[in-house]
């Protein structure tokens, strides 16, 4: 990527943009091919979510992800760069993709400052192939015309903006400049207000009642036979309702009732979002370190405090549940063997305490060499066994024939990669894919040897209940 040296804060003027644009066209005419160029601004403390509830709009791709509790939130919107893969070669088919285009960058702005500069927005399926009619491809990226991101006190502002040699350059300084004047100080007073629909007012199992048991049966019996150790087997329920369902209602409540949680939208500009508010980080990569971590064994939450310590208690010391965080941990270790990672953490697991249930987790770090990009390490961790199961393949073989639908974008890595090859990608779990009045829910549980199918079935009927509140006014 080549980087100038130009300050956009200090050079704030309509011809200073105009002739950086032309410094891009001029490449564009000396290359032979298309630059990407990137213009960062620090602007005033915005708040992502209501940026993008002011300019949303169905018919355009959005990625918006939040965690409130790292103080991190950041908004993109309509693809100035798209790329679609599908088949087992699609992450690397990504890699090369991100490579190639940031070869082709000219860059300007604070491009220090965290979520600054190009960001490949990334939304992964299950399965290496999307099934026929499916809402989303099997993987998609794009670079968003607009981003806007918080990182504690600071906002950056980024516009991307493809130059070919015949582009009209006073048009569109005249739009970026537009742009970037309403991000400096914006106007939230005219946005619109979305609420969440009432109560559903019909929920169907796909696959129809005792489906979901009988496959936790059919499991068990291949898990006895010694085809796998471990499978996630999830239920996917419709819910209808009389109202619409949209992406910014939904994501309001997400953020304030999960705030330890990654609260996501992925919209495929076709009015379908992916939304959800998910515990389980896939990948983190920062300053020449790797972040993951193993999130396995469940217990639900207390009505007081003493119930809580009790339920807590009995997870810490559940000889399945430990067993099952063993080998998550054990599968994240021969995944990354290749690469010769040094992985890092403790020996006891803790217990991770979100809003309606709780989760043994282990934190996993490791310096990692400048030759790995970090979708060499989403390629290979994902799917975990925390949603697909071990050994993977047969495992995930299993999930095909013994679910009652397509899985789609649901435990599917999502996330960015920024410019510096840094990024982070989450699993998509707790869940849900909306389109219009209608949402398709999913929730999943983990199934080992001594599994009961009721008590599994219980499980995901905890997580149904805390998406169907997120998601309505049930």
């Amino acid at each position: 990527m080549t980087i100038l040296p130009l300050n956009p804060t200090e050079h704030s003027t309509p011809a200073a943009l105009r002739a950086f644009l032309e410094q891009c066209a001029a490449a564009a005419r000396a290359t032979g091919r298309p630059q990407l160029a990137s213009i960062s601004v620090a602007v005033d403390s915005l708040d992502p979510l209501a940026v993008l509830e002011s300019i949303f709009e169905p018919n355009q791709l959005h990625f918006y992800i939040e965690r409130p509790s790292d103080g991190f939130a950041v908004a993109g919107a309509e693809a100035v760069l798209e790329f679609s893969a599908t088949g087992p070669t699609r992450f690397t088919a990504a890699k090369n993709f991100i490579v190639h285009t940031l070869e082709n960058t000219v860059a300007v702005g604070p491009l220090d400052e965290n979520f600054a500069g190009p960001h490949f927005f990334l939304a992964g399926g299950f399965a290496h192939e999307a099934a026929a009619g499916a809402a989303f491809p099997a993987l998609r990226l794009f670079v968003p015309r607009w981003q806007v991101s918080r990182r504690g006190d600071g906002s950056v502002a980024v516009a991307n903006l493809l130059i070919t040699p015949e582009l009209p350059l006073d048009l569109v300084t005249a739009k970026v400049w537009k742009a970037h004047t309403k991000f400096r100080s914006f106007d939230y007073t005219s946005t619109p207000d979305h609420g969440r629909p009432s109560a559903p007012k019909q929920i169907v199992e796909l696959g129809g009642v005792g489906f979901y048991q009988r496959a936790v049966m059919q499991a068990l019996t291949e898990i006895e036979r010694g085809d796998y150790e471990k499978i996630v087997l999830a239920r996917a329920q419709q819910l209808t309702t009389t109202e619409v369902f949209h992406p910014m209602g939904v994501l309001n409540h997400l953020r304030q009732r999960y705030a330890s949680c990654y609260s996501f939208s992925v919209a495929n500009g076709a009015g379908q979002s992916f939304i959800g508010a998910t515990p389980e980080r896939l990948v983190r990569v920062a300053q020449g370190r790797m972040y993951t971590e193993a999130l396995a064994g469940s217990a639900p939450r207390g009505q007081s405090a003493s119930e809580d310590a009790a339920l807590t208690r009995a997870l810490q010391n559940s000889e399945k549940d430990l067993r099952e965080h063993r080998v998550v941990i054990g599968s994240i270790a021969r995944r990354l063997a290749d690469l010769g990672l040094q992985l890092e953490h403790a020996a006891i697991p803790r217990v991770l305490s979100l809003a309606n249930v709780q989760h043994l987790h282990t934190p996993i770090s490791a310096p990692l060499p400048a030759s790995v990009h970090i979708l060499d390490l989403v390629e290979r961790l994902h799917p975990t066994p925390a949603v697909g199961g071990t050994p993977r393949l047969p495992a995930v073989a299993a999930i095909k024939r013994l679910e009652a639908f397509d899985r789609g974008l649901y435990a599917g890595p999502l996330g960015w990669v920024d410019h510096r090859g840094g990024g982070e990608f989450f699993v998509g779990i707790r869940s849900a894919l909306i389109d219009g009045c209608t949402a398709t829910a999913y929730a999943g549980a983990g199934i080992v040897a001594g599994s009961d199918p009721q008590k599994e079935f219980a499980e995901t009927e905890l997580k149904f209940k805390a998406l169907i509140e997120a998601l309505t006014n049930a």
